[in-house]
């Protein structure tokens, strides 16, 4: 089983892929630069959810996608849109870098014209990498600094308001706040640029412990860097009390983007579910405004325990 806290292969082949974005897409949007990010988030419960692709990656058709299912039916990832409003009648999406087709102006500019015929609005794009923002080498900090911006350009080409970056871990050093912030900084003022929020999220116990995170962002102090809460990645460390003060200091942080589910599974297929109430009582306590992502990290096929979740969080955020 393979989850995004491991590293697959296939990044390599993303990283080397040349990404190309048609000035007239990748124009900065209206009031873009200026102090505060300004997305109008919708306040209806069933409008502010989204449904992530991770999930979906069985049946997501892409050249860098390692987890396509031959055995099941595929789509294009442009495609997903329309599906998840027939399948969940939610109108957001949260793609995955590793699902795009091509990243060609020609193709970007048709996922955004999928996205307006299925009436559907993407949320945020998950990206990882294998390049670490803290890593010792100064070269290999700023490699990761331009794949992030490069997915920035992404996000204006369709239309999303932010994006997710990874902090990779590094071989050669221990997560180094200094380094993650002097990195970061510049990528949040990219992206301030064009009016694109970065997020950070406790994906993993180690490079993305929810605490660095903080620490993290609180050292690179922009409005463009906010955190992401996973409502369950933290509670692999099997610490209830430990999960739910993550996330805590997580939605402190947040603005435009967190992902809900109520269980998350390790590799060998361990499961460790939450308590979802607890959990979006955390959020609601927060004063968090923005959308909620699902992301179903459980065993076996995702499509009931998707709609499941929707009908939850749609319950508890009324």
């Amino acid at each position: 089983m393979l989850t995004r806290r491991t590293f697959v292969e296939t990044l390599c082949g993303v990283a080397a892929t040349a990404m190309v974005i048609d000035p007239r897409l990748a124009v900065a949007a209206s009031g873009a630069g200026d102090a505060q990010p300004h997305v109008k988030f919708p306040t209806a419960p069933r409008e502010r959810m989204a449904v992530a692709a991770w999930p979906f990656r069985a049946y997501i058709d892409a050249p860098q996608n390692a987890e396509r299912n031959p055995n099941v039916p595929g789509m294009d990832l442009k495609d997903f849109a329309a599906y998840v409003v027939k399948k969940f009648n939610v109108h957001g999406i949260e793609p995955y870098n590793l699902h795009f087709s091509s990243l060609k102006p020609e193709y970007l500019a048709s996922f955004r014209e999928a996205l307006a015929k299925a009436n559907v609005r993407a949320v945020n794009i998950a990206v990882d990498q294998e390049k670490s923002f803290y890593d010792g080498e100064p070269a290999t900090r700023r490699q990761a600094v331009a794949y992030g911006k490069q997915w920035v350009d992404v996000a204006v080409a369709i239309g999303s308001p932010s994006i997710r970056t990874n902090m990779a871990p590094a071989a050669n050093t221990l997560p180094n706040v200094s380094n993650a912030v002097e990195s970061l900084r510049e990528l949040a003022s990219y992206g301030a640029a064009k009016n694109v929020v970065v997020h950070l999220e406790n994906d993993n116990l180690v490079s993305e412990d929810a605490f660095f995170v903080v620490e993290v962002i609180e050292g690179v102090n922009s409005p463009y860097l906010r955190a992401l809460p996973d409502f369950a990645n933290s509670m692999m460390s099997g610490d209830a009390d430990f999960n739910y003060r993550a996330i805590t200091a997580m939605f402190q942080h947040a603005y435009g983007i967190c992902h809900v589910k109520d269980v998350d599974a390790d590799e060998k297929g361990k499961e460790f579910p939450i308590d979802l109430e607890k959990t979006i009582g955390i959020l609601k306590a927060s004063g968090y405004h923005g959308y909620g992502s699902v992301e179903y990290s459980g065993l076996g096929n995702p499509h009931e325990p998707t709609k499941k979740l929707i009908e939850r969080a749609v319950r508890d955020l009324s």
